[in-house]
């Protein structure tokens, strides 16, 4: 390779695929290449095979014709990003011989400039092809550059892919990290998950390059801790969404976060069991636009840091919380709530005059929930009936609600959720123990819009029963499947 040629590696992991700019095809370069530019295609005559995985795509031409013309997608090797396709004819004939890419002759290979960038010798040896880098010139990584709004890494689980799957163990250093930063200045979304050693220090580049920054996922993170998350909190005001599953993270980092991004209105704290209701208290107050926050698991949380909370906040995840009633009440304080998940709860603490255990989840439906669509008190089986009633009359918008394992719903709780949910589309009732025949026919002879039955498991129901109910209610569709998650799909996507 001569001092004038670039090589290129792929953009995303850096492998270097022994692409060369001396390679490409440069006639027609006044029409056809202007296109291509255009498109964000350069073609090359050829390329080291070695360095890329290859994948069959064959379209068919009319069997007059006689051939096929052959069309495989290039990966990159190492982390299966799509880089191009080659281009190469057969003979055989289409419906008879089956493809062989090894015995083709590619004629073309046509790379996605935005997949590629240059390798580590050639930003550091060439002085004049470097100049013109991005296969065209160094305007067009300049566009790229500025384009680019995301970014996550192999290791990354944010977005479950082929790549993430194929390098669980890949971390990202603190110089990686800064490198990436300097490169990508106007990103809006960065993933860290799974980045399981990068410690505090390594996001200081954050703090001249984050200013744009709207979303950040410290997922797995376990290096991270309230330092960082101050850190990063300073350096990105216009944060909106923040995971911080399962971190190391204090009622300081959370404070700190309330203090500087004022503007937040995702939250993910699953899994943090450091956390306390003061610094929820502090989200609570000092984020008033806050929308959905996750929860659950968060073993050191009553709930009730929810209080005064802004009628903003219409999600909330709290599975296997040691939730107090008026931790339950808080949640709902807002008048805003949409969706609740409350799943798992069985062991809640009571103040030393509390209500009876039939009242815990009553405050659901003492006014404040009027807006509540979907409700999820799977496995809660200390719920009752009371509390059913309760829900049943003051959550008047509720679609879908989830049942299942909750044996202490009995007979008066399906009259209840028969007659006054009206506007109930969806409810589920797995393996309820204290579903009979009579909750059944209540179930039937209510619930005008009910469109979805997720119903197995009912061990007190009887097959008669099952059948007038398919008989009487040809417009439910009974399934046999258990749901586990029923969260909309508009937050934490």
């Amino acid at each position: 390779m001569s001092q004038a040629d670039v090589s290129y590696s792929c953009g995303s992991c850096g492998y270097p695929l022994n692409l060369t700019s001396s390679n490409r095809i440069t006639s027609g370069i006044d029409s056809e290449y202007r296109k291509s530019i255009k498109k964000g295609l350069i073609s090359f005559i050829s390329v080291d095979l070695s360095r890329f995985t290859q994948v069959d795509e064959v379209n068919c031409f009319p069997l007059s014709w006689g051939r096929y013309r052959l069309k495989t997608k290039l990966l990159c090797r190492k982390c299966g990003v799509h880089i191009g396709y080659g281009y190469g004819d057969s003979p055989a004939l289409c419906g008879f011989d089956s493809a062989n890419s090894s015995g083709v002759g590619y004629k073309k290979f046509t790379v996605k400039i935005r997949a590629l960038q240059p390798s580590e010798e050639c930003q550091e040896d060439c002085t004049t092809d470097r100049e013109s880098f991005g296969l065209t010139c160094r305007r067009w990584l300049q566009i790229q550059n500025l384009s680019r709004r995301s970014l996550q890494f192999a290791c990354s689980f944010t977005h479950l892919s082929l790549s993430s799957l194929a390098h669980p163990n890949f971390n990202v250093s603190p110089f990686q990290l800064h490198r990436l930063l300097t490169r990508f200045q106007h990103l809006q979304s960065l993933s860290l998950s799974g980045c399981l050693y990068l410690p505090n220090s390594g996001l200081t580049p954050l703090q001249h390059y984050g200013s744009n920054l709207q979303a950040i996922h410290f997922d797995c993170c376990f290096s991270i801790t309230d330092h960082g998350v101050s850190l990063a909190a300073a350096a990105c005001p216009l944060l909106v969404v923040v995971s911080l599953y399962r971190c190391h993270v204090t009622d300081v980092g959370l404070e700190s976060l309330a203090n500087a991004c004022s503007g937040l209105k995702q939250l993910n704290l699953s899994h943090c069991s450091k956390i306390s209701d003061f610094g929820l208290g502090a989200l609570s107050r000092g984020c008033r636009q806050l929308q959905a926050v996750r929860i659950s698991f968060c073993s050191g949380l009553t709930g009730i840091g929810f209080r005064g909370c802004s009628s903003t906040l219409a999600y909330v995840e709290a599975e296997s919380c040691s939730l107090e009633p008026d931790g339950i009440e808080a949640i709902v304080s807002g008048g805003g709530i949409e969706y609740l998940d409350v799943s798992c709860i069985n062991k809640i603490i009571f103040p030393v005059k509390g209500p009876h255990i039939e009242d815990v989840f009553a405050a659901i439906g003492g006014g404040f929930a009027s807006s509540l669509r979907i409700l999820n008190f799977r496995m809660c089986r200390t719920v009752r009936d009371a509390s059913i009633l309760a829900i049943a009359k003051g959550c008047p918008q509720l679609q879908e609600w989830n049942l299942a394992l909750c044996h202490e719903v009995k007979i008066s709780g399906w009259m209840s959720i028969g007659t006054y949910c009206n506007k109930l589309e969806k409810l589920h009732v797995n393996r309820c123990r204290n579903l009979c025949d009579q909750g059944l026919l209540a179930l039937r002879n209510g619930c005008r819009q009910l469109s979805v039955l997720y119903m197995n498991g009912c061990v007190r129901l009887t097959s008669t029963a099952i059948e007038l109910f398919k008989f009487y209610r040809g417009d439910v569709n009974i399934k046999e499947e258990e749901v586990v998650c029923i969260a909309p799909s508009w937050a934490f996507r």
